[in-house]
Order: C-alpha cells, then structure tokens, then sequence
C-alpha cells in the first residue's frame, strides 16, 4: 500500500494559482482527482512513474501541469483557476499505468480543499 500526503489546497481568487503537492511513500504512477459534492470523482491529470508522459483532462490541459521530482513527489501547478474549478483535490497512486477511472487506483490521499472566489 501507498501512503500519500497532500498539501498546498487553500482559497484563491478567480485567475489566481495554486500548487498542490503530493508525496508518496514509494514510487508508483501518479494521478490528480477531484470531487464536488454528488458527483463522481473527475480524472485531473496523471504522470507516469518514471514522469516521461503525463496526461491532463480537456478541462484542465492549458491551464494545470502535473509534475513529479525524483523523490516521489508530484506536484499540480494551477493556473488561470476558475470558479468550477472549486472541489476537493485527490491524489492517487497505482503500481500500474495511469488510468482516467478512479476505480483503477488502490491508494489516496486525504484531499485538499481548493476553494476559487468568482
């Protein structure tokens, strides 16, 4: 099992920028959920293990970049943040390949809250 700790969630105007963070306790393929309430949790953006392809969502791409170092962190820069942009962020892992389907990831994080001010 990987254990995953988030950070960086916070409230921030529309156009504003945050970054999150995500460590986990070894290395494994790396993804970005986020939930608002009654709905599904939505694929964000997801990085290989090795971090030589990453993939964003078409509501996203543009405007977030998924990152990873090479100590297991992976980081999702958020820029131009928009009002629907407001749910609470997830991070994933799996030992597999980056999937789009929350069902395919074992291990979360706790979730952080990202609150964006119209």
């Amino acid at each position: 099992q990987v254990q995953l700790l988030e950070s960086g969630g916070g409230l921030v105007q529309a156009g504003g920028s945050l970054r999150l963070s995500c460590t986990a306790s070894e290395r494994a393929a790396m993804a970005w959920f986020r939930q608002t309430p009654g709905k599904e949790r939505e694929f964000v953006a997801g990085i290989t293990w090795r971090g030589g392809n990453s993939y964003h969502s078409n509501s996203v791409r543009g405007r977030f970049r998924i990152s990873r170092d090479s100590k297991n962190t992976a980081y999702l820069q958020m820029n131009n943040l928009k009002p629907e942009d407001t749910a609470v962020y997830y991070c994933a892992a799996t030992q597999g390949s980056v999937s789009f389907r929350a069902s395919d990831y074992a291990d979360w994080g706790q979730g952080t809250q990202v609150t964006v001010s119209s």
